[in-house]
């Protein structure tokens, strides 16, 4: 059989590609995701390189021209960039702008104050949550294992119990909730709307914390019962500080473009006219590039000033947060171009043709896909920007509410069983002190539960919405 040119499986969008042709092209795909899992795992290359060479490899096999699979996958680059880029930034200047002033020490600090016993567990869910809206994972559990370990020692906890909760917190929030690179790049590649996606994330996100951080801590402190370790406790950010923002005006500052992103989102639903001059202002306001630089600029003065920072200080703190999101960048920016290449060599299509037969929801489909790619690559963020480009031609049709939905099911199926291919199981196996056994037993476990659960709470909103 001759092979597939870009031309005539884009033609194909009109008619039925051949069954002969799905059969290439789906072994085309696996192909290209078997190059970018094998390059990740075993010859440990740096995931936006590994994406790169697949998206060429996916071309290749494909039978698509060469220069068309490259012109395919620097346009994808550059559109995901574009998109979520300056969103990615704006969140990492203001989660380090929360860290360096001490602000996540305020919020920490108060809410342990007015919190004992058995009301500790929640106590590091709320902290982990509110914390982990602009943080990224890693930098969240940077901040907080100080935290979780002191309180362990001072109440006489179980490392678990106490552990658990926080990481639950900043996992689902990673995993569901914007302006975090997973879900933006979801919402970007399904066109999904991001106020509604961000509403019903956190509609989500809720109970599934619940359940996987206090509730399954009391089994996992059970399971594995260790002190916190001593070499572990690190100096907190704001020790050296004379000054530290206030409590409320922290709080407000980490909620605001929460806040305006939501209010947008409702003023959409309730008075649905482009022409109202309150939606316009809204529209504006609470788009999200406006809503996270409003955020950063009140952070400045409400966390940076209020730590007593100059303006050169402020300026330093900025310019060091954007270094190390360069690499988030690129595998954000390589997975949209994945994902571009993709849709170009026909995949979409051919999803639908072959999808139609299938007694398999939309919704499963995409957590079974994002669970399959996370397995194989460790990478949630690799997962759902895979996930997202296979079953972005399944979004076409959906609903709004629905859309939002599948860019939920596939973060939550982004989370399932992390292991020892994930950066993320060897941060916290490190930080508690445990061994892999231990590990898998409690992390891996609580991973497990988030996608699960709140794969289970997306399907229940999508026979409620």
């Amino acid at each position: 059989m001759t092979g597939l040119s870009v031309e005539t499986l884009a033609a194909a969008a009109t008619g039925p590609i051949t069954s002969a042709g799905n059969v290439r092209l789906g072994i085309s795909v696996l192909a290209g995701i078997a190059v970018i899992v094998l390059l990740i795992t075993r010859l440990k290359m740096h995931a936006f390189l590994a994406l790169t060479i697949g998206s060429l490899a996916l071309g290749v096999f494909a039978g698509a021209p060469l220069a068309r699979t490259i012109a395919s996958f620097t346009t994808g680059l550059g559109a995901t960039v574009a998109g979520v880029g300056v969103l990615i930034a704006l969140g990492a200047i203001l989660g380090k702008l929360l860290a360096d002033s001490g602000g996540a020490d305020e919020i920490v600090d108060t809410i342990l104050a007015r919190a004992k016993g058995r009301a500790m567990p929640w106590a590091m869910v709320v902290i982990a949550s509110m914390i982990g809206l602009p943080l990224f994972f890693e930098v969240g559990i940077v901040l907080l294992i100080p935290v979780v370990l002191l309180v362990a020692k001072r109440g006489n906890y179980s490392l678990m119990r106490i552990g658990i909760p926080a990481l639950a917190g900043l996992s689902v929030m990673h995993g569901l909730v914007p302006p975090h690179p997973g879900p933006l790049v979801a919402i970007d590649a399904l066109d999904a709307n991001l106020g509604v996606t961000l509403a019903l994330g956190v509609l989500v996100a809720i109970p599934t914390v619940v359940i996987a951080g206090p509730l399954f801590s009391r089994y996992a402190a059970r399971w594995v019962d260790i002190p916190a370790p001593e070499h572990m406790t690190a100096p907190r950010p704001s020790a050296e500080l004379e000054h530290r923002p206030r409590f409320g005006a922290t709080v407000f500052t980490v909620l605001l473009p929460v806040a305006l992103m939501l209010v947008k989102a409702l003023v959409d639903i309730v008075v649905d006219d482009p022409a109202d001059p309150v939606q316009r202002v809204t529209d504006v306001a609470g788009s999200p590039m406006i809503a996270l630089l409003t955020a950063v600029l009140v952070g400045m003065v409400t966390l940076g000033r209020a730590a007593g920072f100059t303006r050169a200080r402020i300026s330093t703190t900025v310019e060091k947060s954007l270094a190390p999101i360069a690499g988030i960048l690129l595998i954000v920016g390589a997975g949209g171009g994945f994902k571009q290449t993709l849709i170009d060599v026909g995949v979409g299509q051919m999803i639908l043709d072959v999808s139609k037969d299938w007694a398999v929801p939309t919704l499963l489909l995409a957590w079974l896909i994002a669970v399959a790619i996370r397995l194989a690559t460790g990478s949630a963020t690799v997962a759902t920007i895979s996930a997202a480009g296979l079953v972005a031609p399944l979004a076409a049709d959906m609903s709004t509410t629905g859309t939002a939905l599948l860019v939920l099911a596939i973060g939550s199926g982004s989370l399932f069983f992390s292991h020892v291919n994930d950066a993320g199981f060897w941060l916290v196996k490190e930080y508690f002190g445990m061994t892999v056994g231990q590990t898998l037993k409690t992390w891996s476990v609580m991973e497990t539960i988030i996608s699960v659960v709140g794969l289970g709470f997306v399907l229940l909103l999508s026979l409620v919405l």
